[in-house]
């Protein structure tokens, strides 16, 4: 041990020792802070710190690994060197006053949450500025990190600088550091494959035996947060009670009486008919651009002459913020459950969605993306849920003739899917082309004279290009023999900003959506109010197709369709708007009420939230995301089952 300490790995084994006992302290102080909530007898304990200890020693691991190796690594001549020296002190310092940081900010966030790090800590790093400026509100911050500051500069010249100094004087054989290093970065590594223990079914045990940092990666990698411990809940009994009779509309019975099965049967309303889908998801497309949609100054001529030829939908409202949050409303018609989308979580493949429908229909189901596929995961999800992927790497390079760093221009993508439908055509198959476009989006390129606005002038002109696009693709579609039969569905994503006084700004959720088919359908407008999650059951009753059901939205043409509230998150924060009052549930199982004007202008109604429309909103949320723990979605549909 002392050859160690008197080594280039010394200053990061003694750093190691010092994250392992804060870490024993911090897993102490919280328990003493729990006091009598955690209602565990003193037999718990142990088994606590034991557990604890393990996820203690994987986070130190995790850190150690890197800068063992670059200290093995690095040549005697470079490393002797003053620079390197100073350096290293200089980390070690920062490194020691980080550690202390962070140890204040698990203490504080357990003070609010009773949680170790989880999603809700990766959400504050997303929203930096926020959570900034609301640190600096509530604590005195400048104080801490001072008193930190010089806890460590204390610590570090009193005791740990002559170690330092001496790991740059130690003899060092290259042979046996890199031995040493070896072994560290091999249990680094096993124990991202090992199993760790598993966490005590009494939530606060479980909470207090892991690491803050290990949960931090753990649930970044994981992308999602559990629902039970962090928001209103009802009694399980009544939340799938009041979710099934909110499911539970004109044209679909239960499959099963079990209390927590909301699968239904689906009874169409119309008599089948096997058209073809291209369905359009346009990048940031707000309402508030479309004349159509009520736009004083429209920057979509072409939607808004589609508009008025097929059947426009003009108080829908998308679930979030992100692409990846539209495109698992579009295709898995879920609420959208705390943290990130489920196109970013693992064991997202083979889950019931639009598209196993449409395959049970014997129909040829694409993705077409004009970028890679690989951001936001969505080759991966859309792959594993069955449908054929086209992106940027499939296009040759005379079929992409004008990109940039986001993708390829629209008009380009639109072409390969026009080819691609030509070719189901021919071989007698229908089709189901999910098309999500790029171009309106930074930097707002686009191929030169086919609008008024020159190319990367901004928004605006992203936003005609894109319109413009889409009639030229109509324009190309019409000359094609499958277009009499091929439904044209044209929705956003979601909108081009979302910033307001409230966490969420429910105007800014409003995005347009236009099905169009001149020979099969006829125009008219629908202003009940829609959510981005009723798009997918509201196109199959259109193709008046009858089926089994895990989807939570509803037919909007289907006879005496109720009027329902729309979801509307946030990472963290979840929503229930009726289109007079917005419910908003947050972790500390929190909920705020708001009056929602015509403008979209909102007023708190503190302790005034309707009690239905709160009970509503957690029968949402909580089944939701009990079902996603359960494999609900994933293990309810033959197809579903075996395109995993």
């Amino acid at each position: 041990m002392v050859a160690v300490l008197r080594s280039r790995l010394g200053p990061i084994a003694v750093f190691a020792a010092g994250f392992l006992v804060l870490s024993a302290l911090l897993r102490a102080a919280l328990v003493v802070r729990a006091g009598d909530a955690i209602e565990l007898g003193a037999l718990w304990l142990p088994g606590v710190f034991a557990v604890g200890l393990v996820y203690d020693l994987v986070a130190a691991l995790w850190g150690a690994a890197p800068f063992a190796l670059a200290a093995a690594l690095i040549p005697d001549r470079v490393w002797r060197t003053p620079a390197l020296r100073a350096l290293t002190h200089t980390v070690f310092v920062l490194g020691l006053i980080g550690l202390g940081v962070a140890a204040v900010a698990e203490w504080l966030f357990w003070g609010e949450f009773e949680a170790r790090f989880n999603f809700i800590a990766v959400d504050y790093l997303v929203y930096t500025h926020e959570v900034l400026a609301n640190v600096l509100e509530s604590y005195p911050v400048g104080p801490i990190i001072a008193a930190i500051a010089v806890v460590a500069l204390v610590l570090w010249g009193t005791a740990l600088r002559p170690l330092v100094d001496e790991a740059f004087v130690a003899p060092s054989r290259f042979r046996r550091r890199i031995g040493a290093t070896g072994v560290l970065v091999a249990l680094a590594a096993g124990s991202l494959v090992l199993p760790m223990p598993r966490g005590f079914s009494n939530r606060y045990a479980h909470e207090l035996s892991t690491n803050g940092l290990y949960d931090l990666f753990a649930a970044f990698h994981r992308n999602e947060l559990d629902y039970a411990p962090f928001y209103a809940a009802l009694p399980q009994v009544e939340a799938f009670g009041r979710a099934r009779r909110l499911l539970a509309v004109p044209g679909t019975s239960f499959v099963s009486e079990e209390p927590n099965r909301l699968a239904r049967e689906v009874t169409a309303h119309r008599a089948e008919r096997r058209l073809n889908v291209v369905m359009i998801v346009v990048e940031s497309l707000s309402a508030k651009f479309s004349g159509a949609f009520g736009a004083a100054e429209s920057w979509t001529p072409n939607l808004d002459t589609l508009a008025g030829q097929g059947i426009s939908f003009t108080r829908l409202y998308a679930t979030g913020t992100r692409t990846v949050r539209g495109l698992e409303a579009l295709t898995l018609s879920v609420p959208p459950t705390p943290g990130q989308s489920i196109l970013r979580r693992r064991h997202n493949a083979g889950l019931f969605n639009l598209g196993t429908v449409m395959r049970e229909h014997a129909y040829e189901t694409r993705f077409f993306y004009g970028g890679y596929g690989s951001f936001d995961d969505m080759n991966s999800f859309f792959g594993g849920n069955g449908f054929d992927v086209i992106d940027r790497t499939e296009l040759a390079p005379d079929e992409a003739e004008f990109a940039n760093a986001w993708g390829v221009a629209d008009e380009y993508l639109f072409r390969r899917v026009a080819r691609e439908a030509s070719l189901s055509y021919e071989r007698g198959k229908p089709f189901f082309s999910f098309v999500m476009t790029t171009s309106n989006h930074r930097p707002f390129t686009y191929p030169d004279g086919r609008i008024d606005v020159p190319s990367g002038d901004g928004r605006k002109g992203a936003v005609k290009y894109t319109d413009w696009a889409i009639g030229d693709f109509l324009a190309r579609a019409r000359r094609e023999p499958w277009f009499d039969e091929t439904i044209f569905l044209v929705v956003a994503d979601h909108c081009a900003s979302v910033a307001g006084r409230v966490e969420i700004p429910v105007e800014d959720y409003r995005i347009p959506m236009i099905v169009y088919a001149p020979l099969q359908i006829e125009p008219r407008v629908v202003d009940t109010l829609a959510s981005q999650i009723d798009v997918a059951p509201t196109l199959l009753g259109l193709l008046g197709f009858s089926y089994r059901s895990e989807f939570y939205g509803n037919d909007l043409l289907a006879p005496q369709g109720p009027p329902r509230g729309v979801l509307l998150a946030t990472y963290e924060r979840l929503g229930l708007f009726d289109g007079n009052e917005l419910v908003v549930l947050s972790p500390g199982r929190r909920v705020d009420a708001f009056r929602v004007n015509e403008q979209g202008e909102t007023t708190a109604l503190v302790g005034r939230a309707a009690q239905g429309l709160r009970d509503d909103a957690i029968a949402y949320y909580q089944t939701a995301s009990d079902a996603w723990q359960r494999h609900v979605w994933e293990a309810s549909h033959p197809v579903a089952a075996a395109a995993r």
